[in-house]
């Protein structure tokens, strides 16, 4: 899919807390379903809670529906023994796609990292597990604003190559919100090895939001795209608008400069990821 001429398209989920925000879920999935993704994923909580339903819900969408699943997979609070559990359930469902992440301290995101006793303790690792429990295509995240742990730019360039040499045959970023820094790490990767790494890219419909976000992710937030938010902040329509129009603006960039897709944090939500899917013509 990331290898064809026309750009991959994928929209991101995250577990829902309750029933009710289920439905929602599901509702917002229904509707995406409709523009034909090439895959869609479903995110572990903040500090690797919220599992169960991460399993049950990507699972469901292997069993119910027409989308390819992406299965986030992390070593946050689990033994060598419960990851292989879980990549045995994936693997039961169909699922055949597992984006390998290391994961965010339990309870603090910006915490100290520390790994199970019998877990693992990096990303790469976790890679060269699943692609030894069977036939798995295997992704990894990126940082083009680099990793808020990373001794630098080099070092995360450095340590996406390890993932590659692992088994990861894909990357995909954080939230982006300024196009250079993607281009800038994903050509000092391909300078080295072959791996699309197909940016992150969020419609801004709620201010505090996003900014909240920004801050637990170590994402900063560019004055220019922060003057335009701060200048609406007040208005939740106008923030939307606005929201939509960066997301498009960034898309187009990064599209024209040859970037292979563009992978959608939908929130749980349908209409911003549409609009800036129909601004996109795609």
């Amino acid at each position: 899919m990331l290898a064809a001429p026309t750009p991959s398209i994928s929209f991101e989920f995250f577990p829902p807390k309750d029933d009710a925000s289920e439905g929602a879920l599901w509702d917002a999935i229904r509707r995406l379903e409709a523009v034909r993704p090439d895959f869609v994923s479903v995110t572990y909580g903040a500090g690797g809670s919220n599992q169960d339903r991460t399993v049950r819900v990507t699972e469901r969408i292997a069993r119910e529906t027409t989308l390819v699943p992406l299965a986030h997979l992390t070593c946050v609070g689990a033994s060598v023994a419960a990851l292989r559990q879980v990549v045995g359930l994936y693997a039961a469902s169909g699922v055949r796609n597992i984006l390998a992440l290391r994961g965010d301290p339990p309870g603090n995101v910006g915490g100290e990292w520390v790994a199970h006793p019998e877990g693992l303790d990096h990303a790469e690792d976790l890679v060269r597990l699943v692609r030894a429990l069977g036939d798995f295509t295997v992704g990894v995240a990126a940082f083009p604003d680099v990793h808020p742990e990373s001794a630098g730019f080099d070092h995360d360039v450095e340590v996406l190559v390890r993932k590659a040499d692992a088994g990861a045959t894909f990357a995909v970023t954080q939230m982006v919100f300024d196009a250079d820094t993607y281009l800038r790490l994903r050509d000092a990767v391909a300078a080295r090895r072959s791996l699309p790494i197909t940016p992150g890219l969020m419609p801004v419909t709620n201010f505090k939001q996003i900014a909240r976000m920004a801050q637990l992710m170590g994402t900063p937030l560019p004055s220019a795209v922060l003057s335009r938010l701060e200048a609406v902040a007040d208005d939740p329509a106008a923030t939307r608008e606005v929201g939509v129009q960066i997301a498009t603006e960034l898309a187009e960039r990064m599209l024209s400069e040859g970037a292979p897709g563009l992978h959608f944090i939908t929130m749980n939500r349908s209409t911003a990821t549409l609009e800036v899917h129909r601004n996109l013509g795609l």
